[in-house]
């Protein structure tokens, strides 16, 4: 495959991501701005830090005064269920070679779901895993620029804005159904978020529906291994 058929196979596959990166990249730009977040940091934050929710919580902790201390655990907290991501991902990895440290840095829940539901026979195709992890970081730090472009220029009604993520990951969820065509996951998915949303306060949600998940989805695997060697 030629290079510019590679990039735009890649291409396609990140236009979902794209829909909800610019307007989400545009909003967390908006909202630094607002905020008094300089227009270069916001932009900055977009290439070395590129953890959209982290940094949404990132300008709105710097713009209430806590400190650094403060900022890198509560950053820490929110995005460790990429523990969780790294761990499935060891194998898919191997042998990326340079490509490697990108990849593991530009990890986001977003490039996760299109390199774990990439077809069988492009799965360890790491040049394509590259790829598109560059263009889904390069929508994020192109909707930042605009979006401080906009703070800075226009007088921007932001309320509501936010939903693009939860937009996102909507789209994302549906399109893994429609490859996958299996429903425990996603039954497992559901019964967990939901228990995670009556039982654990706010700031545990995430972590605990995650956590619930994977031992769950662990214990069915272990379940069925048994099951196979059994027969």
């Amino acid at each position: 495959m030629s290079l510019p058929h590679a990039w735009k196979e890649a291409g396609l596959l990140t236009l979902p991501v794209m829909f909800g990166y610019l307007p989400l990249g545009a909003a967390y730009g908006i909202l630094a701005i607002e905020v008094g977040v300089p227009w270069w940091a916001a932009v900055l934050m977009s290439l070395v830090i590129y953890a959209g929710a982290g940094q949404f919580l990132a300008v709105t902790l710097l713009a209430a005064g806590a400190g650094l201390v403060e900022l890198a655990v509560a950053t820490l907290m929110l995005n460790s269920r990429h523990l969780f991501y790294g761990l499935s991902l060891l194998k898919r990895f191997q042998g990326a070679g340079w490509r490697k440290p990108y990849l593991i840095f530009a990890l986001t829940d977003e490039t996760y779901s299109l390199i774990t539901t990439l077809p069988a026979e492009r799965a360890g195709d790491q040049a394509l895993a590259f790829r598109v992890t560059l263009l889904n970081q390069g929508w994020w730090v192109l909707g930042s620029l605009a979006g401080v472009l906009i703070g800075t220029t226009l007088d921007f009604n932001s309320q509501g804005i936010e939903f693009a993520l939860t937009a996102l990951f909507i789209v994302l969820t549906l399109e893994q159904a429609r490859r996958l065509r299996q429903g425990l996951p996603f039954i497992i998915a559901l019964a967990t978020g939901l228990g995670a949303l009556l039982l654990l306060p706010d700031r545990h949600l995430l972590l605990g529906a995650i956590g619930a998940a994977t031992l769950v989805l662990l214990l069915h695997f272990r379940h069925t291994r048994r099951r196979e060697v059994g027969a």
